[in-house]
């Protein structure tokens, strides 16, 4: 059985269907006027064999050529892109199934940052009294590891609400070269992690390896394909309108092998994207929409996600702003224009703006968390861990975010109420009132037992100080300590012996010679 995340039944919509329609409508016209810049030639000619009108560009100091895209070549294509898609796991239980027309949400992690933030709690001792000590925590920022991504998928493994994992670091240790890192960042994540792996290249020329690993790992070509254990996040769009000349490429060929994939779009309001909420909005879906149809071009039923991380520039210095209102009405917009679509929707939640772990990162965060869950969205992402515009990942914070979504998946669960129920209550207040404490403890018991009570929060300190990090960070040193299912022995050998560029260091059974 799949994970079976978490139903949305009357999902949150900020948009009504007149303007969804609207949306949808000022898309294709900025599909066909003015249309896209393709840096690309392969996706030039892709569409100029299919119906767009394609025209070269110049004087330019790149070649390129701008494609206006008719809406039936667009509709056609949002035809036959399939409305479910399945995201495949080492573990059969770990498998994912997003369909288009259901929002059921499941809470993955991302996205790729440099940074990675270390932790530790030393001690402090008052002036006024030595016998009064206290333990704050400092947080270290550094450059990530191929070690940090495997204790990053090791915890996310084990943490309850994560139902799938995208690599949460880029690792930048000294013998990682842009040649042997995509190998190297694959295995470091599937052979720590059961769940379902979703990741960006690096370089074109290390997909073939990548998908080879992943089919020794499932046992071949065919069962690869019943079982994608891998899928790929695709930034072929640069906003405003650009289809990008090496991410295109890779787009292409991961579309021409079949495998699941992202349109991924992340427009900033305000300097590459219009600032008003209708304009970004045209923008990102039409430039979805167009990664969309070009993937259907390439080849007919590819499995594609509608990907949305839209941001609204801050006022001050234009940077992203992830932690500002608007984004979570982005994102909110976005689910509403896949579920029109009736495509499986990647969104973003969990982001914030600050740099390390406090209360501006959990109000921010925890904002965001509520308000895209609720709007319904398929595949939930960037929602662990991420810090300072999504430049910063904490395995500590991760932790605590896991807390705060096992709170809203409790809060999601439907009412249980019905004619037995009612008659049940009816019953115990009617016997309560003739008492003489009037009071319902005694039913309390067999509530508890039901799971039909939210646990307390689970970093709660003693009540006269906040020890929320540290009980956090004992309970992440707790998961470090758990057991990995590794890839077996034999599997490990054959992908050292297949795959090049692989470091020996990430093969645990050489380790333990």
């Amino acid at each position: 059985m799949p994970r079976e995340g978490i139903l949305v039944e009357k999902p949150y919509e900020r948009m009504t269907r007149e303007q969804v329609e609207q949306i949808h409508q000022a898309s294709i016209e900025i599909l066909s006027d003015p249309g896209l810049m393709s840096f690309n030639r392969e996706a030039a000619e892709i569409f100029d064999g299919k119906g767009a009108e394609v025209t070269p560009v110049s004087p330019s100091d790149h070649p390129c050529w701008l494609v206006r895209i008719p809406e039936k070549v667009v509709i056609e294509a949002l035809d036959s892109a399939p409305k479910t898609v399945k995201l495949g796991a080492r573990n059969p239980e770990n498998m994912l199934i997003l369909d288009g027309e259901e929002p059921r949400v499941r809470f993955i992690t991302g996205s790729e940052t440099n940074i990675w933030l270390d932790v530790d709690f030393p001690t402090y001792v008052k002036k006024s009294d030595p016998a009064t000590e206290i333990q704050v925590p400092e947080f270290h920022p550094r450059r990530g590891t191929v070690a940090d991504l495997c204790k990053s998928a090791h915890v996310c493994e084990h943490l309850e609400t994560v139902d799938g994992y995208i690599r949460t670091v880029n690792i930048q240790d000294r013998d990682i070269t842009e040649e042997n890192k995509d190998v190297n960042k694959y295995f470091a994540s599937l052979n720590n992690n059961t769940k379902h792996f979703m990741s960006g290249l690096t370089s074109l020329k290390q997909l073939d390896n990548v998908v080879n690993m992943a089919k020794i790992i499932v046992g071949g070509e065919e069962e690869l394909r019943e079982n994608p254990i891998i899928s790929f996040i695709t930034c072929l769009v640069k906003s405003p309108l650009q289809f990008v000349e090496d991410t295109t490429d890779t787009f292409i060929e991961i579309c021409r092998r079949g495998l699941p994939l992202v349109v991924s779009s992340s427009p900033q309001a305000g300097s590459t994207a219009p600032i008003k909420e209708a304009g970004i909005m045209a923008q990102i879906n039409a430039e979805v929409l167009a990664g969309i149809t070009l993937s259907q071009l390439v080849n007919k039923g590819t499995p594609v996600i509608y990907g949305s991380v839209p941001v609204r520039a801050r006022m001050d210095t234009l940077g992203d702003s992830y932690g500002a209102v608007e984004t979570s009405q982005y994102n909110v917009d976005c689910v509403q224009m896949a579920r029109f679509y009736r495509i499986p929707n990647y969104s973003t939640a969990g982001v914030c703006d600050t740099k390390t772990p406090g209360q501006q990162a959990s109000i921010e965060r925890l904002f965001s968390d509520i308000l895209v869950t609720l709007s319904g969205p398929q595949y939930l992402h960037c929602a662990y861990g991420l810090l300072d515009c999504n430049s910063v990942f904490c395995l500590l914070q991760a932790v605590l975010d896991d807390a705060h979504f096992q709170m809203i998946k409790f809060f999601l669960r439907p009412p249980r109420i019905d004619e037995t129920e009612i008659a049940e209550v009816l019953k115990q207040i009617r016997e309560v009132v003739t008492t003489p404490q009037k009071l319902y403890i005694s039913y309390i018991r067999k509530v508890m037992r039901s799971g039909q009570l939210s646990p307390p929060y689970p970093f709660e300190g003693d009540g006269e100080t906040d020890s929320v990090f540290k009980i956090a960070y004992d309970r992440m040193q707790e998961l470090l300590e758990k057991p990995v299912e590794h890839i077996d022995k034999a599997t490990t050998a054959k992908i050292f012996q297949e795959i090049p560029g692989l470091l020996p260091r990430l093969n645990v059974y050489e380790e333990r010679r």
